[in-house]
């Protein structure tokens, strides 16, 4: 037996009705001829770029087993003149290929495992919230940056008005010698 993969984009501007007997009237004919493995209705798609001025699609991928790939070529034929059907590839599979997807199926590939939670044991060294000052030996190999002095405040006198500094000196208030 060989192993096929068909995946096909229907045009996303069609009826819910419309999309779906599309994909229907494909699987059918497939099934007719071969051994339906897998059907999976992926849905509405971002497209990498635009296909007859879409830019979504609805996706369908169906995997399955037949004995000669003869149908394949009247498949294809199908799907090229059929307005419907904005794109679609088919795929011969390899052993490692039917081997993923059924992996895939099963839930081995593709699931999101949780991390276990840390624990707090290290808390004081990894403290990141208080402690976000960067010491010098996380410069990798850069010399250290001199920091800046700042700059010092000049001394401010106090401002001494002219007529305080004559009242103040004593030579202002004894009487100037006179020559005779």
């Amino acid at each position: 037996m060989r192993n096929y993969e068909v995946t096909f984009i229907v045009d996303p501007t069609l009826s819910n009705d419309e999309i779906k007997s599309t994909a229907k009237v494909y699987t059918d004919m497939i099934a007719k001829d071969a051994k339906i493995v897998h059907n999976n209705e992926i849905g509405l798609r971002q497209l990498a770029y635009p296909i007859k001025n879409r830019n979504t699609g609805i996706y369908t991928c169906t995997e399955f087993e037949v004995e000669t790939g003869a149908m394949i070529d009247e498949l294809e034929l199908m799907m090229l003149r059929d307005e419907r059907i904005l794109r679609f590839l088919t795929v011969r599979l390899d052993k490692y290929g039917v081997k993923y997807n059924d992996d895939k199926r099963a839930g081995k590939i593709g699931t999101i495992v949780k991390k276990k939670k840390v624990v707090e044991e290290d808390k004081g060294r990894n403290n990141r919230r208080g402690n976000n000052k960067r010491r010098p030996n996380q410069n990798k190999g850069a010399a250290p940056k001199p920091q800046a002095k700042p700059a010092a405040k000049p001394e401010v006198k106090p401002e001494v008005k002219p007529e305080a500094k004559a009242e103040a000196t004593p030579e202002a208030t004894a009487p100037a010698p006179t020559e005779n």
